[in-house]
């Protein structure tokens, strides 16, 4: 009996680099939230409730997940329609996350937290607004791929693009969760 050779996996390369990426930003954070908890431990902490856009800008960007995850299942079944209009409720609610973030900053200053001063206030401009960077990046992949999918370049023989703005949005999502959540934990 002649065993047939095995088809080696392989993997789309522009997918393995954002996967690769991906794995770098979240050693990034592990390291900035790390941070917090030891600078925490030394004392001088600013006590302060988190704004509560926070919590409405987190249902906004998990609404946002479950668009993504809808275009994505309408593409994979050539559902142009339903792919244009997931894309777009996406890209308008990864912006009204952004706002609100921003209007967030908006309230920790008008509560006279600001980056400069003490800490506990750097920390958490810094995550948010690492954050607020890596979702800007993700805001323009959505951009792109809304443009293609009105070109109907999105369809389920051309699945590339639209699989790796769902991936890198969903671990936006996940990310955003994950500081908020440690955020509220160590206040």
């Amino acid at each position: 009996m002649i065993e047939e050779p095995q088809k080696p996996m392989s993997m789309n390369p522009k997918l393995f680099a954002m996967w690769l990426f991906i794995v770098t930003v979240i050693m990034v954070f592990a390291g900035l939230t790390s941070a917090y908890v030891v600078r925490q431990g030394e004392g001088n902490w600013l006590q302060f409730d988190l704004p509560i856009l926070l919590w409405i800008t987190s249902g906004i960007i998990l609404a946002s997940s479950a668009t993504m995850h809808w275009a994505y299942l309408a593409a994979k079944k050539d559902n142009l329609k339903q792919v244009k209009l997931a894309m777009t409720v996406t890209t308008l609610l990864g912006i009204a996350f952004v706002v609100g973030q921003v209007s967030a900053w908006g309230d920790m200053v008008a509560n006279d937290v600001y980056l400069v001063g003490n800490p506990s206030g750097s920390f958490v401009y810094i995550l948010t607004g690492l954050h607020g960077l890596h979702l800007f990046g993700g805001m323009i992949f959505l951009l792109i791929v809304l443009v293609a999918t009105y070109k109907y370049k999105v369809h389920s023989r051309n699945m590339n693009q639209i699989t790796m703005c769902a991936t890198y949005w969903h671990f936006l999502d996940g990310l955003w969760l994950y500081l908020f959540i440690f955020l509220l934990l160590n206040r």
